[in-house]
């Protein structure tokens, strides 16, 4: 039963940055805010309550976090400014010093909004609630439910790796995890409501498990046997974790697409071993090739770090040349950022921001020529299309179960449904193409 004494008819914005984790988490702050009686601000309205979902990832991310908690403060004056995640867990008493904030919450605090919202309304004291990140241990289950098409469905949370350049251990705490039957619950509700995929999402997933008896194979094995749901995929795994044993059971899997995400970081072994990453470039190598062997037609997209602090140019052209001779679909590039208490801010080689930027502009020319290619191997064929929802004045798009976007011809009585495309275009860089529906 919905409760709504309290707030009556007030309205909440949400506003997200950063990875999928973060979005599936904020879907759930919003139907525990429902369950008080707030609705989502609909267009042209003025919220009640601004809630911010911050990412730290690179000081990049940090910057756009203060741009956007600063500009809704400016727009929506007299909203009561609520700001969460990665940035609020790292820089709490920062935000809380900005004009305008009124709670800040740290990571683990997310579904906690409610009842600091209730505070809030009883003595309207600005606070800051921040766990002392080696103090997480709690797993908090997160799923994005009736914001899209597609499901987020968040398995895992924190990361034990420490990884030189990498603030994530700090921001969300030891490698934790749900249970197997809480997950394949949250899995069935979805497809109690209609859902068609589930992106499962975590920090490090591959970890899943870690410290009990079960693992992410198990974890994808039962949730292969939940009726209703037609495609699951997998946000990223290390390649560390993807064992070989997963991935040849992803490709006789009938729900399980044929799509991966795997972060490379680097192709140089020597930056590898600066990063402090738990695998080299012929494990990372076999990986791809056994996945292309049991499933060519698999999309592969690479995460790689460009610039970071001990890539030397001789380095940087190893890495370039290592990549360009795997078979991938697309590269995910990042600039490398400096970030407080890290141990890569000990690496005495530093990157030039010019020289970072001609890399990152080099990867980023090698990721399109890729994805064109890769694309381009499809014009002609069919493909299965989850459709989604489409917006006003637009074709319908959906993504092929090999991760492809494509464009279709608007058919609103086919969204959320699979269906049969002829693929026959691809745009200019390979990132959407063209199809005729078959039905």
């Amino acid at each position: 039963m919905i409760d709504n004494t309290t707030f009556d008819t007030r309205t909440a914005l949400f506003h997200t940055l950063g990875c999928k984790l973060n979005f599936a988490e904020t879907s759930t702050v919003a139907r525990l805010f429902a369950e008080k009686g707030i609705r989502r601000v609909q267009a042209g309205e003025t919220p009640d309550i601004c809630v911010v979902n911050t990412c730290s990832v690179t000081d990049l991310a940090d910057k756009k976090c203060r741009q956007a908690i600063r500009s809704l403060i400016k727009k929506y004056p007299d909203a009561v400014v609520m700001v969460t995640g990665c940035y609020a867990q790292l820089k709490g008493e920062e935000i809380a010093a900005i004009p305008g904030v009124d709670i800040v919450a740290g990571t683990d605090r997310k579904l906690l909004l409610g009842n600091y919202l209730d505070e809030w309304m009883a003595g309207h004291q600005p606070r800051t609630l921040i766990t002392p990140t080696k103090d997480i241990r709690d797993f908090s289950p997160s799923c994005s439910r009736g914001d899209r098409t597609r499901y987020f469905l968040k398995v895992q949370d924190g990361c034990d790796y420490y990884c030189s350049y990498c603030t994530i251990p700090m921001a969300r705490g030891r490698s934790r995890s749900g249970t197997i039957a809480d997950i394949v619950a949250q899995a069935e509700a979805v497809a109690a409501e209609g859902g068609k995929e589930i992106v499962l999402t975590g920090v490090n997933i591959g970890d899943f498990g870690k410290g009990r008896d079960d693992t992410f194979f198990d974890l994808i094995k039962r949730l292969d046997m939940v009726e209703g749901i037609e495609r699951y995929r997998i946000s990223s795994i290390e390649p560390n974790l993807l064992t070989d044993g997963i991935i040849d059971w992803v490709a006789s899997s009938r729900r399980f697409m044929p799509h991966f995400h795997i972060p490379l970081q680097s192709g140089s072994d020597e930056v590898l071993r600066l990063m402090r990453r738990h695998y080299d470039t012929a494990l990372f190598r076999s990986k791809i090739e056994h996945i292309r062997h049991v499933m060519p037609d698999a999309f592969i997209g690479v995460d790689l770090i460009v610039g970071a602090r001990g890539e030397t140019e001789e380095l940087f052209e190893e890495s370039r040349q290592f990549i360009d001779s795997l078979d991938i679909s697309r590269l995910h590039v990042f600039t490398y950022s400096e970030r407080p208490g890290t141990r890569a801010l000990s690496i005495g080689h530093s990157v030039p921001k010019d020289e970072k930027h001609r890399r990152t502009r080099l990867m980023l020319a090698m990721s399109e020529r890729k994805l064109h290619d890769f694309s381009s191997r499809f014009v002609g064929t069919t493909r299965p299309v989850l459709l989604e929802h489409p917006r006003r004045g637009r074709p319908m798009s959906g993504f092929t179960d090999n991760y492809l976007k494509v464009e279709v011809e608007r058919r609103p009585e086919l969204s959320n449904m699979v269906v049969p495309v002829r693929l026959s275009t691809v745009t200019e860089g390979g990132e959407e193409m063209t199809g005729e529906i078959l039905q």
